[in-house]
């Protein structure tokens, strides 16, 4: 269904334009349509009703005794499945229709030929919205190289397309409302730039692989495949099955680790390690993030926990960088384009960066 929007011709031909762009749909079609506007209409209502629901299951189907730490990690576990899940099936639909739009081969284009500054600043802002994470770090890099874009422009998107991504955002600002939200992708986006700016200044392409440099990439197609837009509905469609079905289990593993620091460990405790008054707690928060391996969507349950257990912000929010832009295995993909010392920098300016982040939010909030 592809509807061109002439703002310039007459409402009765474009309305005539509009049914007959409706007569060509299928009966499936029509049949998903509606489906998915119910669904739509449905959300809101269902969302508003988890936190009586989850005290209903936690307290009523299982008769587990109000006040318990039991009652009360079972209440959070059957709180944070649906919300969780409702928040990322929305944001991946939204998301997938747009990531229609973007491809790698697109993506090189849009870089390609910026000075520096300004392609650190739009590799970061395309790494929000672009479909890439740690695993795509090896095609990319390569891809990237070829076209010609600085290592430093290279870095802030691979910075930027795992640690802020829309599940993130969408999870903090269902989870803990906009200010959270803000300030996560601030200071995600500022690590990007940042650290893409140090390693474009530091001239360290001779740290890349000689390899890298000796590939030939396919060249980009003049004119990429354009889909409908009943083919977008299609590709968001696509995108919640597949992105639901990779990181499910990290969720809901994710969600049990968080409903048992909220249901049993002591306030106390949490408070005392990292707290505010802990100064080493910031850089021992990014030590012990950085060998863990988890998404956004595994691991904002277990920040959820901690916040409510009296962990101070900015040590959570280091925690919760350092796991997903410092995680092992993006490190070991890495080290198959780079060489030692090149992973060493980005590794060290990164965790630099987060733990400042982390005292400075320690000290305002």
């Amino acid at each position: 269904m592809e509807i061109a929007a002439d703002t310039t011709e007459p409402p009765i031909k474009f309305i005539a334009k509009m049914k007959a762009a409706i007569a060509d749909l299928s009966a499936r079609q029509i049949l998903m349509l509606i489906c998915l506007g119910l669904a739509l209409l449905a959300w809101y209502p269902i969302y508003s009703r988890l936190d009586p629901f989850s005290r209903w299951v936690a307290y009523d189907v299982f008769r587990i005794a109000p006040g318990t730490h039991l009652g009360d990690a079972v209440s959070f576990f059957f709180l944070d499945i649906p919300k969780v899940f409702m928040l990322l099936i929305l944001v991946i639909f939204g998301v997938g229709i747009l990531r229609s739009f973007f491809n790698p081969e697109r993506t090189r284009t849009i870089l390609a030929g910026k000075r520096e500054l300004l392609g650190d600043v739009l590799a970061a802002l395309l790494g929000v919205v672009t479909p890439f994470c740690s695993c795509s770090a090896v095609p990319l890099f390569i891809g990237f190289v070829e076209a010609g874009i600085p290592i430093g422009v290279t870095f802030a998107f691979l910075i930027s397309a795992p640690m802020v991504n829309e599940i993130a955002l969408v999870l903090l600002f269902g989870l803990f409302g906009w200010r959270i939200a803000l300030i996560y992708m601030s200071m995600g986006l500022l690590i990007a730039i940042l650290t893409g700016i140090i390693i474009g200044r530091l001239n360290m392409e001779h740290q890349v692989e000689d390899w890298v440099y000796e590939i030939r990439m396919g060249q980009t197609p003049a004119q990429l495949q354009e889909l409908s837009w009943m083919g977008r509905v299609d590709y968001g469609l696509y995108q919640v099955k597949e992105i639901v079905g990779r990181v499910w289990l990290y969720i809901v593993l994710g969600i049990g680790a968080g409903a048992a620091i909220h249901g049993y460990v002591p306030e106390g405790f949490m408070a005392s390690i990292m707290g505010k008054q802990a100064w080493w707690s910031v850089p021992a928060a990014v030590v012990l993030g950085a060998p863990l391996y988890s998404n956004a969507a595994g691991i904002i349950p277990v920040v959820q926990a901690l916040l409510g257990k009296g962990a101070a912000l900015g040590t959570v929010l280091a925690f919760m960088m350092s796991v997903i832009a410092l995680s092992f295995p993006e490190v070991v993909i890495l080290r198959k384009v780079l060489k030692p010392k090149l992973i060493a920098v980005f590794v060290g300016v990164v965790a630099l960066g987060i733990i400042i982040v982390g005292f400075i939010f320690n000290a305002i909030m």
